[in-house]
């Protein structure tokens, strides 16, 4: 199974305030995440699901909370621990899963993942909580792409 993380990311780092909300909103950066991410289960923090309102369609949404009795509604599978999304992921026999943040999960996420797609817009962002440090030594940037307002990154795992 693999293991990809997909971010929106201000050019200072920021990626959201510790509300969970965006600081921003870019239709074309969500028509490329949703396009990338539709079919595939998507893990994401409780402050990250409930910032977006409702379950991502199209996709699993796994929500990782430690609260004892949180329950979002059928549409979504609540989790204690990334690893428990991917052993259930890879129980249920998906080929890839997408770890789509926020800040809690962003750098537990980054020590598992094959692969990361990062969309880094054109401004900065006033917010809190930021995309953790994309190591040289552990990332290779495979290929980048200029979009309307951001530019997308694809960045592999190198090898170890």
């Amino acid at each position: 199974m693999k293991i990809a993380i997909i971010a929106a990311v201000a050019k200072n780092g920021v990626i959201g305030r510790s509300t969970g909300e965006m600081p921003w909103h870019s239709s074309e950066e969500f028509r490329h995440f949703k396009s990338t991410t539709l079919g595939f289960p998507v893990i994401m923090g409780r402050k990250t699901f409930e910032s977006l309102g409702k379950p991502l369609k199209g996709r699993l949404n796994i929500v990782l909370s430690r609260q004892e009795n949180y329950d979002p509604g059928n549409e979504v599978k609540v989790m204690r621990s990334l690893q428990q999304a991917y052993d259930f992921c890879r129980d249920s026999n998906y080929e890839k899963i997408f770890v789509i943040g926020g800040g809690y999960i962003f750098p537990e996420g980054m020590k598992d993942a094959d692969e990361m797609i990062i969309s880094v817009m054109d401004f900065n962002a006033e917010g809190d909580v930021c995309f953790p440090e994309i190591k040289e030594s552990e990332w290779k940037l495979a290929s980048s792409e200029k979009r309307n307002g951001f530019e997308v990154f694809h960045y592999e795992r190198r090898d170890s």
